[in-house]
């Protein structure tokens, strides 16, 4: 195995680059706790009820995320980095659906068999790899992002569809698993500003802690904030709400209305605006869209997330 890489790493190479700066040691803990919590929803869970996606069923929130003969996400993302992240975006609506129909007829053991190959594909890789892969780029349905980002990126996905198997009669997903999801939400921002050439942060406040990262053209750097603490721009409400406002869940602008989502130093969060023009697909897309509907901006040129997947 590869001997762990230190804390800093990428500030000493004088470059920061958000949780890869942390070492693999915080990444392994939060993103396999997520599958671990994923896993025991999934197999808890009625797979054939209807979730709140819709034409989902849990089979197939389940299916999507999988490691399958046709669909090797972990193994694409490594190739990717290793061979100086070339080519465009995969379409995530259109993998989707392809993956979906071909696993359609997946029985309740294969669906769960490969959850666990895609947990274990991103356990070999934080265990087997070397190091210098983390911070190569890789291209994600975001284009293209540190492959450490990445990885972590699981987190968020995670947390959301964990959310999502709660309206299949799923027990909520624990509160660790939500801020690990806020943690990558955090860092994949940070990663596409610095690549924007952007220099700004926010802050995603919870209750319970929360992160922040501020970015500017040569890197940008995550860190942990204490319950309820904010400076600067800041979207704060639960970790729940913040994640499905996020992911295009819920309409934002109502819990803006009750007070349950505030928005602070709204001219700060449109200084990520460009980030959604460029990278459609942003996780976060909808927050920014209501902070240009509160400065009475043009929101239509603000993006959405990934839909279902």
């Amino acid at each position: 195995m590869p001997a762990r890489r230190p804390s800093g790493y990428a500030a000493g190479m004088g470059r920061h680059q958000g949780m890869a700066d942390a070492g693999r040691d915080e990444v392994r803990t939060r993103v396999l706790g997520a599958w671990d919590a994923f896993l025991a929803q999934a197999e808890r869970v009625d797979l054939d009820r209807p979730s709140r996606l819709p034409g989902w069923r849990a089979h197939e929130i389940c299916v999507h995320l999988g490691c399958w003969d046709d669909h090797t996400a972990m193994a694409d993302l490594i190739a990717s980095a290793r061979t100086g992240a070339t080519g465009s975006p995969p379409d995530p609506d259109a993998v989707n659906a392809r993956v979906t129909a071909a696993h359609a007829g997946a029985s309740r053991a294969e669906v769960l068999d490969a959850l666990r190959r895609n947990r274990e594909a991103t356990a070999r890789y934080l265990a087997e790899e070397p190091v210098e892969l983390d911070t190569a780029p890789t291209v994600s349905v975001v284009g293209r992002v540190p492959l450490l980002s990445v990885v972590l990126g699981q987190a968020y996905e995670l947390a959301v569809h964990g959310l999502d198997l709660v309206s299949c009669g799923a027990e909520p997903p624990p509160a660790e698993v939500l801020q690990s999801g806020l943690a990558a939400l955090t860092d994949v921002t940070g990663a596409l500003a610095t690549s924007c050439g952007i220099t700004g942060g926010v802050t995603l406040a919870t209750p319970d802690g929360g992160w922040s990262f501020d970015a500017d053209p040569e890197g940008w750097r995550v860190h942990a904030v204490p319950g309820g603490a904010h400076e600067g721009p800041a979207v704060e409400a639960s970790a729940q709400l913040l994640l499905e406002a996020a992911s295009g869940r819920i309409n934002p602008v109502p819990a803006v209305a009750k007070r349950q989502l505030k928005v602070h130093e709204v001219t700060g969060l449109l200084a990520l605006a460009p980030i959604v023009q460029k990278v459609p697909g942003i996780p976060g897309g909808p927050i920014l869209q209501l902070a240009a509907r509160t400065m009475g901006g043009a929101g239509g040129v603000l993006g959405r997330l990934f839909r279902k997947g």
